[in-house]
């Protein structure tokens, strides 16, 4: 059993405290400081939760030969940007690619306790999206199908029920009942890349889709002005928005547009990096978009170009620092939007400070005003995932 404690300034109310914890739960939380003296505190907030990672530091899950022990590697690399619960994510690839990669997922989850204790489910990210240029994204054409009932089973089954999102595009014929089958045992499910029209979205509200994925992104470069597949989920209350803050994907007027037309409450961070995130500026070979260079200011493009994104590379607490500078949202509503309000949509406990709550804990700084690093991103000092120290600034 792990106990200790950690002082700092709650994102929440800004009150400096001293959390105690024992037994991977929260046991005790009192004030301290003098004004003169919280000041100098750095910040603390419940562990950040990222429902899209498809991979860091040279490692993808959608690999053919992916490992438990490469499982494990990211898993426990995440807690650098402090991140305590995840998604592993996948994306749109043959049958055999994603039973390999959700069996070997599950197994990892079983073998592993410090993988259990990170994943908070898989997201499955296709297969069953828009296959046009634009909407589709980078996901091969060649893989992109119709949604079907019995392939999600299986792959269900290879994933042991730990597929706990699905993205999809509800353009299909019968995506309507394909959508109540898959929440009614269970799954999250969300729309995106998709071209699907009005009829079609609010039909997969109705069936109970709960969660749009990265808005904004995985479109076609020029809408008609209305109606369209961005406005149509904008209004819609019954989706939550996740968004990637990174300051690539999303211009910041778009985003502070994104919050007032949703709501803080209706949105939640991203950061949908790939297996670059964590690698040093330069050139790398992909086995799905060949050469891509990693920027000096974080993002990832086609190699030799700087407009054609690759991906994402920054970390959450990225968004969470960018979200603070891009809109009028303070810190403590960044900070629930990457722990609280993902936690929600999973089911769980975590993203609180309050005793009884689980032990996953951050402590960060903010940059500097005006500070433009490869990403602005958060400081972290210190990760605790279920009571234990993962990662500690001092000691990397």
């Amino acid at each position: 059993m792990f106990s200790g404690q950690m002082v700092g300034r709650r994102t929440d109310t800004f009150q400096a405290v001293r959390i105690a914890w024992s037994g991977g739960q929260i046991t005790g939380i009192e004030s301290v400081g003098s004004s003169e003296v919280v000041e100098e505190f750095p910040w603390i907030s419940p562990g950040l939760i990222d429902l899209q990672i498809n991979g860091c530091q040279g490692l993808a899950f959608n690999d053919p030969g992916l490992t438990g022990a490469q499982v494990e590697t990211v898993s426990r690399a995440l807690a650098a940007w402090g991140v305590t619960c995840y998604c592993p994510t996948l994306t749109t690839d043959s049958f055999a690619v994603l039973s390999h990669a959700l069996r070997t997922l599950a197994s990892a989850i079983r073998e592993s306790r410090a993988v259990a204790a990170r994943v908070g489910g898989v997201h499955v990210e296709g297969p069953y999206i828009c296959a046009e240029d634009g909407p589709r994204g980078a996901h091969p054409r060649q893989h992109v199908r119709p949604p079907d009932w019995d392939e999600f089973c299986r792959l269900q089954d290879a994933a042991e029920g730990h597929i706990r999102i699905l993205t999809l595009s509800p353009e299909y014929s019968g995506a309507d009942v394909f959508i109540s089958r898959v929440a009614d045992s269970g799954v999250v499910v969300a729309i995106g890349h998709t071209q699907a029209d009005s009829d079609q979205l609010r039909a997969a509200v109705d069936a109970g889709a709960r969660m749009s994925t990265h808005l904004g992104n995985g479109a076609h470069a020029t809408l008609r002005r209305h109606p369209n597949y961005l406005w149509d989920q904008l209004a819609e209350d019954g989706l939550t928005a996740s968004l990637i803050v990174d300051g690539h994907h999303l211009p910041p007027a778009v985003v502070k547009t994104f919050l007032r037309a949703k709501t803080p409450d209706r949105c939640i961070l991203v950061s949908d990096v790939t297996a670059m995130a964590g690698l040093a500026p330069g050139r790398y070979e992909t086995a799905g978009l060949g050469a891509v260079d990693v920027l000096e200011d974080g993002r990832l493009v086609i190699a030799g170009q700087q407009q054609l994104l690759a991906g994402a590379s920054l970390p959450i607490g990225a968004g969470i620092a960018n979200l603070v500078r891009f809109t009028e949202q303070g810190l403590g509503t960044a900070v629930a939007m990457a722990t609280s309000r993902p936690a929600a949509i999973l089911g769980q406990a975590a993203g609180r400070l309050e005793v009884g709550a689980p032990a996953d804990l951050v402590q960060f700084r903010l940059p500097e005003p005006g500070a433009r690093g490869p990403a602005g991103d958060l400081q972290i000092q210190a990760t605790v995932q279920g009571g234990e120290r993962v990662w500690s600034a001092s000691a990397s």
